[in-house]
């Protein structure tokens, strides 16, 4: 028995699937390579490459984002959609990951580009100094923060440096001294938010239970770790656990209510540094509960 015209409806697809053919990734990858080639490409003042930085050196470290750590982020309205902002995070991990990760997270989550801040190690050393600058990250001094936080840029920032990488495990997700607060004057100054931002995940990942100091002074480092598997293991010790991570961007602090000449009154840096490493550790106490076990 035929169907009546109710029945044979026809339901339309409104959009088809799209595959990408083999030749069109080819062609892609091509032109990429003669742009590269050919010098028809841009960097901003600081070295930053866009193209680079999203094609190739984030897109390395995206299937640790997703598939690895599995970072999941929240509270993503907080980070401005167009405007200045500095972004301060918690350091931890032995070696800086958190960094990038941070980096990725605000890239592919949140569409804009993340100018992070980085410690002088990082720019006395020929590979990882040249990559650092191609991914748009630069030397943590006054004037540089300052020029991008004025130029409508989202600048990340992680105030307790090697002394928040490198702590050891049992210490874990306690955080260490802001330093003296340079990166409050800089948002001062720039009239722009401070976003305090807590990442969780990190501190698991290399379990630092020890430090090799004598040789870490010889190779000119601010430590040398021992964790469970390094340096037992060899280069197999250097896979990182595989962690759950929670990026959460907490309410911003405003600082557009001062005048640029604030920045110069210690009492205040002080007052909202103090504020803003409050702001951090409460986040990063709840968001370790919500998170639950560290590795399910």
């Amino acid at each position: 028995m035929s169907a009546s015209p109710e029945e044979r409806r026809v339901i339309p697809i409104t959009e088809a699937p799209s595959y990408s053919a083999p030749e069109d990734s080819l062609a892609t990858l091509l032109a990429f390579l003669r742009r590269r080639i050919a010098g028809e490409y841009e960097v901003d003042e600081f070295g930053y490459d866009a193209e680079l930085t999203d094609k190739v050196l984030l897109e390395l470290i995206r299937p640790l984002y997703r598939h690895w750590f599995r970072v999941e982020t929240l509270a993503l309205g907080n980070i401005p959609s167009d405007s200045g902002a500095l972004i301060v995070a918690n350091h931890s991990g032995t070696l800086p990951v958190d960094a990038l990760m941070m980096q990725v997270a605000v890239h592919d989550e949140a569409g804009r580009a993340l100018r992070l801040l980085g410690a002088d190690l990082v720019y006395k050393l020929p590979v990882l100094g040249h990559l650092s600058r191609k991914t748009g990250h630069t030397l943590a001094c006054r004037d540089d923060a300052d020029r991008l936080l004025r130029k409508g840029e989202l600048v990340g920032v992680f105030p307790e440096g090697f002394k928040g990488v490198g702590k050891p495990f049992s210490e874990r997700y306690r955080l260490q001294r802001f330093g003296r607060g340079g990166f409050v004057a800089s948002a001062i100054r720039a009239g722009v938010p401070i976003v305090p931002t807590a990442i969780v995940g990190a501190e698991e990942i290399y379990p630092k239970i020890g430090d090799l100091r004598h040789l870490a002074r010889v190779l000119g480092l601010p430590y040398l770790p021992i964790t469970p598997f390094f340096p037992w293991l060899g280069p197999l010790g250097l896979v990182p656990l595989p962690s759950k991570w929670m990026i959460e961007f907490g309410e911003p602090i405003r600082t557009d209510s001062y005048d640029a000449s604030a920045a110069d009154d210690p009492m205040l840096v002080f007052e909202l540094t103090d504020h803003v490493r409050e702001s951090v550790q409460q986040l990063l106490t709840s968001l370790r509960l919500r998170r639950g076990h560290a590795f399910f």
